[in-house]
């Protein structure tokens, strides 16, 4: 809904969700991976810092992710947990600072599936996976069957810390998105087969995940337009399961695409220059009310604005560019000018991801001026963060 009804929406427009919330503005910070946990599944006093200068720099809502519900399976070590023995205190020092400025601050509820940090724990997707070098377990039907209360109590716990929302992660080939995708979900069951069964867990969850926070707190979702992969899911596939979400009680689609299967091309690989979801938009605007974020290729403030001006999309997603830039919102919403992206002269894999991270901790300590790391350095101390917060959150979790 657009406060400024006849008229495509603009950046400063403020927008109402289903449920009753409303975001100040169209610009949303999408999820990120910043590895700033303390390696125990709860914040740190860097992490609050960071989703507070995102609020102070003018976002209508900033996403944290990934958040894991079941300890076995984080994306990263670095990650949050809600469960019942997450500090409270600390999650509420997060919430609270990170929805100053009227902002809103949502966790994004995740499991890493066939996907997760291996070091921690044997993954484990839908089905048992043996390709090349990547290997993981399939669940049980029991294992399945219990994942909308897992999420449900996620929520429940988000909602009590003050999160002023949660969104479900269905995308970038983490657990429910393989549910999605037939090249990971090889079930034979009620889980497995027709596009409608492979989005049962993803439609239950979000049945339980209502259930429990009530109907005015904003419930959202991931999802991939596409995975990138050959065998997995389809444009088509994607447009099938928006019409089965349509029938649900979300407040928000979010659309980006790819994975972290080992070997897939980015999506920046395989679009065109400029945002990379826009037209897909178009088609999924067709089959359904629920307002739409568009996340990836966003770099300028006239990209953001053209796609809002086209009727195809309800919100901006923005990642990489909030970094370079934490008050890009207001900078934006001002008419100023975009973030300059840098340029490397060797691209090792996982450097650019690990230097963006790492930008991102220095944000969070008010360090930024100071950042010259290059990829190779990047790349060296993020790993070596990682295996440290792995030791750290195995033995929390009493993983061996």
């Amino acid at each position: 809904m657009n406060t400024q009804t006849g008229s495509a929406p603009q950046l400063g427009d403020a927008i109402q969700l289903p449920g009753g919330a409303v975001l100040k503005n169209r610009m949303v910070k999408s999820a990120m991976s910043d590895s700033l946990g303390d390696g125990t599944g709860n914040p740190t006093a860097a992490q609050t810092r960071l989703y507070e200068r995102w609020a102070q720099g003018g976002l209508a809502l900033s996403l944290i992710g990934e958040v894991q519900s079941d300890p076995r399976y984080p994306e990263k070590p670095g990650n949050l947990m809600l469960w019942e023995h997450s500090d409270l205190d600390s999650l509420r020092e997060l919430t609270a600072r990170a929805s100053v400025n009227g902002a809103h601050i949502w966790p994004q509820l995740g499991h890493g599936g066939a996907l997760s940090h291996s070091p921690i724990y044997q993954p484990k997707g839908p089905s048992a996976l043996h390709i090349g070098d990547f290997r993981c377990d399939g669940m049980t039907l029991a294992e399945i069957q219990q994942l909308p209360e897992t999420y449900a109590r996620s929520a429940t716990l988000a909602k009590e810390v003050g999160f002023t929302g949660v969104q479900i992660h269905a995308g970038h080939g983490f657990l429910l998105s393989q549910f999605l995708s037939p090249l990971f979900n090889r079930r034979e069951d009620e889980y497995g087969g027709s596009v409608a069964r492979r989005a049962r867990i993803v439609t239950e969850i979000i049945a339980a995940v209502r259930e429990a926070v009530g109907p005015a707190f904003p419930v959202g979702i991931k999802i991939n337009t596409s995975d990138l992969l050959e065998g997995g899911l389809t444009r088509q596939d994607a447009l099938e399961t928006i019409s089965l979400l349509d029938k649900t009680t979300l407040d928000l689609i979010e659309l980006s695409g790819g994975t972290y299967f080992p070997g897939a091309k980015s999506s920046s690989d395989s679009a065109a220059k400029g945002p990379y979801y826009v037209e897909f938009a178009a088609q999924a605007r067709e089959i359904t009310a629920i307002p739409l974020m568009v996340t990836g290729g966003f770099k300028s403030r006239q990209d953001a604005t053209d796609a809002l001006a086209g009727g195809n999309t309800d919100l901006i997603g923005v990642a990489r560019a909030t970094i370079l830039n934490p008050s890009l919102a207001s900078d934006w919403l001002a008419g100023k000018g975009d973030p300059e992206f840098p340029r490397f002269e060797t691209n090792p894999p996982g450097g650019i991801t690990a230097w963006y991270t790492l930008l991102l901790t220095a944000l969070a300590n008010d360090e930024e001026a100071g950042f010259e790391l290059d990829l190779p350095t990047a790349l060296r101390v993020y790993e070596e963060r990682d295996a440290l917060k792995t030791a750290r959150w195995k033995d929390a979790f009493w993983l061996v």
